[in-house]
């Protein structure tokens, strides 16, 4: 129980709040992962994770049956649930994956205003852990492995300091991310003709054409990153 109690403290701790210079530097290094070609190979694998979660979430909260989940070295993802073809929860699934990141983002971005940057990490391997009971494949399983190693060695070696740091690195990255994953979306649609999106599919199952539910995915990205950076300017 001793032990139990100190991980509690060190978990629900608040650091000081970084000084403005620290946000926008980790702001420009997260924007330098998202605009550099080889950079955001590598690191659109992290959004990729965030999305197919968010998948994964939200068929559980709607009451679906979780069949697995598959990350791609080519940055693509499959999450299976079983449950009615059609309804209101096979909607919110389908939509939670192209604004899951701008939403995680958001909350990350919550709690790092409000001084939690350690349990930000923490939860951050938390989902990571519930996802990767869920993992189906040996490459989304090294992936997450990958990531979770990362947020761990930031969680356990830093000093404060540096955990906010981090933290609000990888909240910029989710925030500045998602409407980057919404345009290419789109480009992939309009240069290959893609009928078997997300988008595609919300269409068939709402009637709303997949352009226009680009549009939503975007307005929620781009408002939740509007929301997001006003919380840690403040």
């Amino acid at each position: 129980m001793d032990l139990l109690g100190r991980f509690w403290t060190r978990v629900t701790a608040t650091v000081p709040d970084l000084s403005p210079t620290v946000l926008l530097a980790t702001a420009a290094v997260a924007a330098l992962l998202i605009l550099s070609p080889t950079l955001w190979h590598i690191a659109r694998h992290a959004v990729t994770i965030a999305h197919e979660g968010a998948h994964g979430l939200v068929a559980l909260a709607a009451g679906r049956r979780l069949s697995g989940i598959r990350l791609h070295s080519d940055t693509s993802g499959l999450t299976l649930s079983a449950g009615r073809p059609t309804g209101i929860g096979m909607v919110l699934t389908c939509a939670a994956g192209y604004t899951g990141p701008g939403l995680f983002g958001l909350g990350a971005a919550a709690l790092l205003a409000a001084g939690h940057a350690v349990g930000l990490l923490w939860a951050l391997l938390g989902l990571l852990a519930l996802l990767l009971v869920q993992i189906r494949n040996w490459y989304g399983l090294w992936s997450v492995l990958a990531t979770a190693g990362v947020v761990f060695a930031a969680t356990w070696w830093l000093p404060p300091n540096g955990q906010a740091a981090f933290a609000s690195l990888a909240t910029w990255f989710l925030l500045l991310a998602a409407p980057r994953t919404v345009v290419e979306l789109q480009s992939a649609r309009r240069r290959r003709g893609a009928r078997d999106s997300d988008a595609d599919q919300l269409a068939r199952l709402t009637g709303l054409p997949a352009l226009g539910w680009v549009g939503v995915f975007l307005l929620i990205d781009v408002g939740a990153l509007a929301l997001g950076a006003r919380w840690l300017l403040a």
